[in-house]
């Protein structure tokens, strides 16, 4: 009787988990989960309206905090392709581990990309005990990474819904263009500047900083909720005065208490560099490229790059 009654008590649970994961095939699209905003970007520009996108990270929400809710869960193991990167949102690496998903239908950029090990000092473990690892998850700063992103995602399109192919491949031979683009101007822009050190809110842009022949000196390490000791901290601030550095660069989802300090001490100024790991009320209608390009723009006006 008492198992009955258990499994009485359930079958709703795993009817309407069963109900969440395929909902988003109800339409007819071909379903993509991706990890935060960057990624699921991309997930969008390829696949158009052939596909329907779930975002597992919410506007306004620090990726690196991110908690799943069980019909997110649950979205995971039923949606047609799944894009992620395994060492940096510890919740969504769960998910997909227990989903048990194929690399067929599955992308981790970690193992589409050359990934760089941690920044030198960069290194700690976030505030929820989940390790990072020993290599830099944010790759997508780099467009060109970007680029590779884009070529994966068109091709497990292709493999899953091969009736759209050719608006796939379209879509994604566009965005290359676009990305390309980008790069470009960021090359260029950054090529001739008479300060390449940037300190900034957390250690974000170290692949930023890799494609464009900058040096990133990071506030924080990979987290940035975690604050650096006192001695940390002085070895910043002479390094500002020292290298003449006119801008300590903040972001739109964490705190600028640190960052502000630290150009009060100098007499510094603060701008805002976006990590794009993800969007604010005041960048809701901003995308990867515009917001890449602002970035580029506060990069020239800080470093007096000509």
């Amino acid at each position: 009787m008492k198992k009955s009654l258990v499994l009485l008590a359930i079958a709703p649970l795993v009817a309407l988990l069963a109900a969440c994961g395929a909902s988003a095939k109800d339409d007819g699209k071909t379903s993509v989960i991706a990890s935060f905003y960057s990624f699921a970007w991309v997930a969008e520009q390829v696949g158009g309206s052939f596909v329907s996108v779930q975002n597992l990270t919410s506007p306004g929400t620090e990726p690196h905090d991110l908690e799943l809710k069980p019909k997110q869960v649950a979205a995971v193991q039923d949606a047609d392709v799944v894009l992620y990167e395994k060492h940096f949102q510890a919740a969504v690496d769960e998910a997909v581990d227990q989903a048990g998903r194929s690399g067929e239908d599955t992308i981790d950029a970690d193992a589409v990309l050359d990934v760089l090990p941690v920044q030198e000092g960069a290194e700690d473990e976030d505030s929820h005990g989940h390790d990072h690892g020993e290599e830099d998850p944010h790759t997508w700063l780099d467009p060109t990474n970007m680029i590779a992103i884009t070529e994966a995602v068109s091709a497990r399109l292709v493999a899953v819904d091969p009736a759209h192919a050719a608006d796939y491949r379209a879509n994604a031979d566009d965005l290359v263009a676009r990305l390309t683009a980008l790069d470009e101007r960021l090359s260029s822009g950054l090529k001739t500047c008479e300060r390449r050190t940037i300190v900034t809110s957390h250690a974000a842009f170290q692949y930023l900083a890799h494609r464009y022949d900058l040096t990133q000196v990071p506030i924080a390490g990979l987290d940035p909720t975690n604050e650096p000791s006192p001695s940390q901290l002085g070895d910043i601030t002479k390094l500002v005065r020292s290298e003449g550095i006119t801008t300590i660069f903040t972001e739109e989802l964490v705190s600028p208490a640190i960052a502000d300090t630290i150009a009060q001490e100098t007499g510094a100024t603060t701008a805002t560099l976006d990590p794009i790991e993800g969007l604010s009320e005041d960048t809701g209608d901003e995308s990867y490229l515009t917001l890449m390009d602002k970035n580029l723009a506060t990069l020239k006006k800080a470093n007096g790059c000509s």
